[in-house]
């Protein structure tokens, strides 16, 4: 019988795949490479185990890899990856926030897994103004629930499957027309007392920010994995949001940093 990297026997296929799942859990994002050498077999047969496990909701298949359901992804991880990390935690979010969007209201979203959870929570709105830089929005959103949706052109970021460009929209004959609305709901890839709150992509960190400056109120929604971490580009420091709207209560210190700035924590229900 061959034997592991670690001098262990190998284990049985069913051993094998449990091992494979603790070992996914623990590491978080792992390649088929690393398993296939950490597990003395081809790299085949891994992508066998990994499907397998795939499909039974254990692990989210990646493309060269695997990663924990419970895992931070990494800020290139594609959407179709992260729309299915964290998804109890976004869909209680996206239920929470939808209760600050008022019938009738013009409302900024930014493209992203939890901003797409909230939409899916505004089907029992109507007469909203929609203006975001998701491509996939206008298909989430109920359209029953708004009026007009518009979707800010500018280059797209593939992984995000949104646009990068200026909050305005162009005229004809003129230069582009400013827009105002009533809330901007933010879905921010960190929360944190010294960086207030980032992303990785710098353009998307000034859509963002812009977005936020041209609305009465805001609103962040960030599942507490996000919190203490700093990405590359600050979106803005933490007193330019109005509510913080997350899954759990913040630890003590950015509870106390949020409480100073202003910024209303919003949890689900029983939280």
């Amino acid at each position: 019988m061959s034997a592991t990297t670690d001098g262990s026997a190998r284990r049985l296929p069913a051993g094998r795949k449990a091992d494979l799942a603790a070992y996914v859990a623990e590491h978080g994002q792992v390649t088929v490479a690393n398993l296939a050498e950490r597990f003395d077999v081809s790299p085949d047969t891994i992508r066998r185990d990994l499907d397998a496990l795939d499909a039974d909701g254990v692990l989210i298949r990646t493309h060269g890899g695997a990663i924990s359901p419970q895992a931070v992804p990494r800020p290139d991880t594609g959407l179709d990856v992260r729309l299915r990390i964290q998804t109890s935690a976004k869909d209680q979010i996206g239920a929470r926030a939808a209760g600050l969007v008022r019938d009738g209201a013009a409302v900024m979203i930014n493209a992203g897994t939890t901003t797409l959870a909230l939409a899916r929570h505004l089907s029992e709105h109507r007469d909203l103004t929609v203006a975001t830089n998701s491509l996939r929005m206008p298909t989430e959103i109920n359209p029953l629930a708004f009026r007009d949706i518009y979707v800010f052109g500018g280059a797209v970021r593939l992984s995000a499957q949104g646009t990068i460009g200026a909050v305005a929209f162009p005229t004809e004959n003129g230069p582009d027309r400013d827009i105002r609305c009533d809330l901007a709901l933010i879905g921010v890839g960190a929360v944190s007392v010294d960086a207030g709150y980032s992303t990785s992509n710098l353009g998307e960190a000034a859509m963002m920010s812009s977005m936020m400056d041209r609305s009465a109120k805001v609103a962040i929604l960030a599942d507490s994995t996000k919190f203490g971490r700093r990405l590359f580009a600050q979106i803005a420091e933490l007193g330019r949001a109005d509510y913080l709207v997350t899954d759990s209560a913040p630890p003590p210190d950015l509870a106390a940093a949020l409480d100073v700035a202003g910024v209303e924590v919003l949890l689900p229900p029983g939280s």
